[in-house]
């Protein structure tokens, strides 16, 4: 399995199944004159595909050739695209935050290095915008990151390029591309491709994120080539291990214990969602799977309310033990209080009179929605959480009329002054009062 077919064209392919009477295998690479009863040779290797720092800013295949016009990457190393994930022994807790510069996910459903967190809902609501911010918020934090696009369109390959190159962000990103008019091989091939680059990165004791967009099509993919191959169809058509295909891919992301490098690698598999149902074959198979999920809820997205993640269906099963204390601190009570507003202001579309107590909570979780909003590619900084949540603590918020333009002093604030997560909250309460109550002209 998984050993490279050289054709005497030139054309080369991976064993993928093993019959008794034949065997299967995928092309990778299709010369103009292969045609049936050409002769193959079995190269003794398996599939591999290089690795290492010269691959950063770069896009390319999942066999490592380039497809951003540059020369071929001079990457001294190799990895196999197969390997095992790391032992028990050999992995250590979740315990460091990964910032994705979202407020409701840093905050409310936050991500901890080495966490596998599943983005899911329909198409269109904003899934790969928020993985391009998170990307975009790892620079100059000492995180690389590998970008999957399985499947995509060419105009979303470039778009991504162009968001992440206006940005700044390409200098610490690889881009392994499998469009949409790629063989079914290679879209196979490109989230192991990508894993094993951000493998090599964990296992020299780096820290490493990658974004799988998205393993959907990335299923559907594997189901083709399945049934090429003749292999027994399950449900919805889907090969009986499909669930392995993504659990052993997603079970290489992990943090390692110091004793064998202290790396880590954060996974944001994507995937898509028909009508909101989350409860079809491939998305249940993938929550089985992750550490917790982002829904993108597509009543929220029509509402205006953006980013349109559902709170009350996303959930981070071990990144609260990653998150700084300061923030957690902060925190508090605000998930559960914001959940139970949501289910409050449902009385409110009734026109009952409320008790004065539940209109005050009403008022706050209103205030708190405000608060959450936020534009696409523009991710917000670790202070800047600790700030907002201490005015919304204190009740800062409540009475102004211009909640985004409250923030935008707060922001402008956060980023001229020296302050730091570990200062104290005396003095950071006292900055925040500071900032929200100065014209807006002086922070400007």
């Amino acid at each position: 399995m998984d050993e490279i077919v050289d054709f005497e064209d030139g054309s080369q392919a991976v064993v993928f199944s093993l019959g008794r009477d034949a065997v299967g295998a995928v092309l990778l690479r299709e010369g103009v004159t292969l045609t049936a009863g050409a002769t193959a040779y079995l190269s003794g290797q398996r599939l591999s595909t290089p690795v290492g720092d010269a691959l950063l800013g770069r896009v390319v295949d999942p066999l490592g050739l380039p497809l951003d016009g540059g020369s071929l990457p001079s990457c001294s190393g190799r990895q196999e695209l197969e390997a095992m994930s790391p032992p028990i022994v050999a992995r250590d807790f979740v315990d460091q935050p990964l910032y994705t510069g979202n407020k409701v996910v840093d905050v409310l459903i936050p991500i901890g290095k080495g966490q596998r967190q599943l983005v899911i809902g329909d198409n269109g609501l904003g899934k790969s915008s928020f993985a391009i911010d998170t990307v975009i918020n790892q620079r100059d934090k000492n995180v690389l990151c590998v970008y999957v696009l399985v499947g995509q369109k060419r105009s979303a390959v470039v778009s991504t390029i162009a968001a992440l190159r206006d940005a700044g962000a390409l200098a610490h990103t690889t881009l392994v591309v499998a469009e949409a008019t790629s063989t079914p091989g290679l879209k196979y091939l490109a989230p192991f491709a990508g894993c094993a680059i951000a493998e090599s990165w964990m296992n020299q004791g780096r820290d490493t994120l990658i974004v799988y967009d998205d393993l959907t099509t990335h299923a559907q993919a594997y189901r083709e080539l399945s049934l090429l191959l003749r292999r027994p169809p399950g449900r919805e058509a889907y090969p009986g291990d499909i669930f392995y295909l993504h659990s052993r891919l997603l079970e290489r992301s992990t943090r390692l214990a110091a004793p064998h490098g202290g790396g880590s690698m954060t996974a944001l598999p994507i995937v898509e969602t028909n009508e909101g149902e989350i409860a079809a074959y491939i998305p249940t198979n993938l929550i089985s799977i992750t550490d917790g999920q982002i829904y993108f809820n597509a009543a929220l997205f029509a509402g205006g309310l953006l980013p349109a993640i559902d709170v009350t269906k996303s959930v981070s099963r071990i990144g609260g033990k990653a998150q700084h204390p300061k923030i957690s601190q902060e925190v508090g009570r605000t998930k559960l209080d914001y959940l139970q507003f949501l289910e409050l202001e449902v009385f409110t579309r009734f026109g009952a009179r409320l008790e004065a107590s539940i209109e005050a909570r009403i008022k706050r979780g209103r205030v708190l929605r405000e608060t959450l909003k936020q534009d696409r590619l523009s991710p917000v900084t670790p202070e800047f959480h600790l700030a907002w949540l201490i005015a919304f603590n204190e009740r800062l918020l409540d009475e102004t009329s211009n909640i985004q333009g409250a923030l935008a002093r707060l922001a402008s604030g956060v980023a001229q002054s020296n302050l730091r997560l570990e200062d104290d909250r005396e003095v950071w309460k006292e900055a925040v009062r500071r900032w929200l109550t100065s014209p807006a002209e002086s922070t400007a």
